[in-house]
């Protein structure tokens, strides 16, 4: 164990060496301040890195991650992010990216106790309470655990979308996309979900606040 975290602070140097070698100014323009157009909401999995699986270099994408890339409204660290990164970076596009096999939507699929995570589990029972006629009809697990996890994004998206960060941002003009993806870990590949929400048109009308 202490090899292996010895291990990460040679990589780290490996890391400035390479990108020194490529940029000499790379760290300098970081420095100066970060204007990256993407607010990424994504899975705490750590095979799931945000940057890496979309190209993206340092400074372009502002991440959020927790378990199963939720949109909690009273979760005030969620909140935090996402009106820093509308308010402030002025984001053009928000991205809810989950992925196949979540651990924290397979475990919403059961009536395991896991512990404090319990608490957390429960928004996600509620997506499938939203949705149990279409899941329960699908008869092979493997597949109702897919429409499962494309169905929590779906979710996520209209979360985001509900916020008066979000519906704020549309009413001064800002230009703001909210986007849905599922990335599949066992080919590297995002299934875009083909759900986009710039505007509070397409909420019903009850979430729809008159600022």
């Amino acid at each position: 164990m202490e090899k292996y975290y010895s291990q990460l602070l040679e990589n780290n140097k490996k890391w400035v060496e390479k990108n020194l070698e490529k940029d000499p100014q790379f760290f300098n323009r970081l420095a100066d301040g970060q204007q990256p157009p993407v607010l990424w909401i994504g899975c705490s999995d750590s095979r799931v890195p945000a940057n890496e699986i979309i190209g993206a270099a340092p400074g372009e994408v502002f991440v959020h991650r927790n378990i199963a890339n939720m949109v909690i409204h009273s979760d005030m660290s969620m909140l935090s992010v996402l009106d820093y990164a509308v308010n402030v970076l002025k984001v053009r596009h928000v991205i809810i990216c989950g992925h196949y096999g979540c651990g924290g939507v397979q475990a919403a699929m059961t009536n395991k106790h896991f512990g404090l995570i319990d608490n957390w589990i429960r928004h996600i029972k509620d997506v499938y309470r939203f949705h149990h006629e279409e899941l329960n009809a699908i008869q092979d697990e493997k597949q109702r655990f897919n429409r499962f996890v494309e169905l929590n994004v779906v979710e996520q998206v209209y979360d985001v979308a509900k916020t008066s960060i979000v519906q704020s941002a549309w009413e001064s003009g800002q230009q703001l996309h909210i986007h849905g993806w599922v990335y599949d870990v066992k080919d590297g590949l995002i299934n875009d979900m083909k759900i986009t929400i710039k505007n509070n048109d397409t909420l019903t009308e009850v979430y729809q606040l008159d600022l």
